[in-house]
């Protein structure tokens, strides 16, 4: 297969379509979380369907100070990523191609969810993401669009507004690819020296010691379950050599479902010793979320929900989050 370099929305138009055709979104520095979502486009557009792969640096939602001018581009390096991953073309436009006479005067409104997290450490920047997938739905007019849930505030919002808008797309969310050491791949990563890499384990690190604790707590509450909530529970687990256990049963089954607080401090407890590290972790945010409007939740909560972290390390910020599941719906 040998992917077509298409700069402009004509060009792209005047393709002739068979089957569906899936879009993945990108700003370049394409690595293997790229190819994940290209690879699960491919599955989904089907041999008969169309990949294609948008390469655009957004102005819209660099804020003041950050890193647009030093953002990463390799396009001839992610024309091959592309091409082996299975995509058909790679539209690459210019920013005249998206925004002509300049930046937009109306632009989408990313709401209040806009404004919490990501969007309180950086105003504006929903507002640009959402004008610019916006556009690029237009422009590229796919039957379904990608995003990897490592940026799930991002992903939320897209699909809010897909859903508000009516923009008949279906929008869907792949999983976060790691590296061997559990580090989120980002294109971010490269600026990271040998010993801010290490230190930037703590964000990766802080999310497993939460989901660790949730699961422990979640199968101190099944176990709790599984008998009556009466002294036999003690006598049961004690004929088997664990009282202790027992005891702990005891106490989750009467504590509210998961106990969040729990998995916010096991979390918190490596992003501190992080913060002793040289170089040290900044953090921005630890947060233990509602996806459905990235609220945090409550301790009798019970559902999906998403940890997530954000931090500096050095002159880099990095993101990453996992998704959990409280209480009965566990």
């Amino acid at each position: 297969m040998t992917t077509a370099l298409l700069r402009t929305a004509g060009e792209l138009h005047a393709r002739v379509r068979g089957g569906r055709r899936a879009v993945v979104m990108t700003m370049g520095a394409l690595h293997e979380g790229h190819a994940t979502l290209i690879r699960s486009a491919r599955e989904i557009a089907g041999e008969e369907g169309e990949v294609v792969v948008t390469v655009f640096v957004n102005p819209l939602q660099f804020g003041k100070g950050e890193d647009l001018d030093r953002y990463p581009r390799t396009l001839d390096a992610d024309l091959k990523v592309a091409e082996e991953a299975g995509a058909d073309a790679v539209f690459a436009p210019s920013v005249d191609e998206v925004y002509p006479g300049g930046e937009p005067q109306v632009r989408v409104s990313a709401g209040p969810m806009g404004e919490l997290l990501e969007g309180a450490t950086r105003p504006g920047h929903f507002d640009g993401v959402l004008t610019v997938v916006a556009k690029l739905l237009h422009l590229t007019r796919p039957d379904v669009a990608l995003f990897g849930q490592k940026d799930a505030q991002q992903l939320a919002l897209i699909r809010r507004m897909a859903r508000d808008l009516n923009f008949g797309v279906e929008i869907v969310g792949v999983p976060t690819v790691r590296e061997e050491d559990g580090l989120a791949l980002s294109s971010r990563n490269r600026y990271l020296s040998p010993q801010e890499r290490r230190t930037a384990l703590a964000l990766s690190g802080a999310l497993f010691a939460g989901r660790d604790r949730h699961a422990a707590q979640e199968a101190l509450r099944a176990r709790a379950r599984e008998v009556p909530a009466t002294r036999a529970r003690a006598e049961a687990l004690s004929a088997i050599g664990e009282s202790r256990a027992a005891a702990d049963a005891h106490a989750v089954a009467k504590a509210a479902p998961g106990v969040p607080s729990g998995v916010r401090g096991a979390a918190r407890l490596v992003l501190d010793d992080a913060a002793r590290l040289q170089p040290p972790l900044v953090l921005d945010y630890l947060a233990l979320v509602d996806p459905a409007d990235f609220t945090e939740i409550g301790e009798d909560f019970t559902g999906e929900a998403v940890l997530a972290v954000a931090a500096r390390v050095g002159t880099t910020r990095l993101i990453d989050n996992i998704p959990l599941t409280f209480g009965a719906a566990s």
